[in-house]
């Protein structure tokens, strides 16, 4: 029986769907090479090799996945689970999941700082984002925001993060240095995914029943344009030369492409049914979109704007995440068992130091 994709209060639910034939399980190590994808309906993340799009492991998380992120040294990954309150911490090496980080009620959107060091949650029904240190896993704050937070960005610098309030219709700034909110921006109606581009100086902002799309100018919080797209458009992903924009519109089974320099749609690409989620990898050269209906991921070359591959997944897949080539030559840390593992490049020595990363 085929699935669907319920709108409840401005927060976008995938139900049940036929499920794919499984894949047989395998690891990756953590390198950007892989996409992951968290399926609402069977509490899973399927990760997708990216250099042959084919799902090499199937990894088990909390209940109901809704969000993912990747860290920038590419070696953890962040689920939010909708249904246990909860983020799951997966090691992208043997892809299992080594922690599971409670939060607030009904977590949704999740971004990392581009120094790895914390990782912000949006919680829906609690109205507040949740800050997760990363070195042991722990909230270390609170934040109280608007009403039905969902999308979740980070700037390139990591001085603000930027949150969608879904159900007012404002998005919320916070300064990571002290974990307050400075500034509340009157977006459209129903503000779902949000991306920052790669110069900090636009947030892009999807607003799903308005069909159109909210640019925000950095300096000085205010919305400098806005773009009409498709059908109910909900996630959002800037190429990471800041040129294009991706946007999928949940109704009509579409990606719009914006040209950042004058703010038009140039493209509309057809995918699958209900695309819910898009991410680009960190060449640009493709575009990886969850499809919510179809349990499947189209894969869309950037350069033509065609879809090469349809990669079957999980139940309800919900989200998509890839890897970025931001920090990746610094170690990474984790704190497990009473001792602190950093994991570092082939040419870096692994001997405990955390280097480039901020204390």
């Amino acid at each position: 029986m085929a699935g669907a994709v319920v709108v409840l209060a401005g927060l976008t639910l995938p139900v049940a769907a036929a499920a794919p034939a499984a894949a047989d399980p395998g690891s990756r190590s953590g390198e950007c090479d892989a996409a992951y994808v968290p399926n609402f309906s069977d509490d899973t993340v399927s990760v997708i090799g990216t250099d042959d799009n084919t799902v090499i492991a199937t990894v088990p998380v909390g209940d109901a996945p809704f969000d993912v992120a990747v860290a920038p040294s590419c070696s953890f990954v962040y689920i939010t689970n909708f249904g246990a309150d909860t983020v799951s911490v997966i090691d992208a090496d043997d892809n299992t999941v080594i922690a599971t980080v409670p939060v607030g009620t009904g977590p949704t959107g999740v971004a990392v700082t581009p120094d790895g060091d914390r990782v912000y949650v949006a919680n829906f029904s609690a109205n507040t984002v949740s800050v997760i240190d990363a070195d042991d896993n722990t909230v270390v704050a609170t934040v109280p925001v608007g009403t039905g937070p969902s999308g979740v960005a980070v700037s390139p610098d990591g001085d603000r993060v930027y949150v969608a309030n879904g159900e007012e219709d404002t998005v919320s700034v916070i300064d990571t240095d002290d974990n307050t909110v400075v500034a509340t921006i009157p977006v459209g109606d129903r503000p779902n995914g949000v991306a920052v581009a790669p110069d900090g100086d636009r947030v892009y902002v999807a607003n799903q029943n308005e069909d159109t799309v909210s640019v925000i100018d950095t300096d000085d919080n205010t919305v400098v344009a806005t773009i009409p797209v498709g059908d109910a458009p909900v996630g959002v992903a800037v190429t990471p030369d800041g040129d294009r924009v991706h946007v999928t519109n949940l109704a009509d089974d579409t990606v719009s492409v914006i040209d950042t320099d004058d703010n038009t749609v140039v493209a509309t690409v057809l995918a699958g049914d209900a695309p819910i989620a898009v991410a680009v990898t960190p060449d640009g050269n493709r575009a990886y979109v969850a499809n919510g209906d179809d349990n499947t991921v189209s894969v869309i070359d950037t350069d033509d704007n065609t879809v090469v591959a349809t990669v079957p997944v999980g139940l309800s897949p919900n989200g998509v995440a890839v890897g970025t080539e931001a920090d990746k030559d610094k170690c990474r840390c984790h704190h497990g068992d009473g001792k602190e593992e950093c994991r570092c490049p082939p040419d870096r020595k692994n001997d405990g130091d955390r280097a480039g990363v901020s204390p």
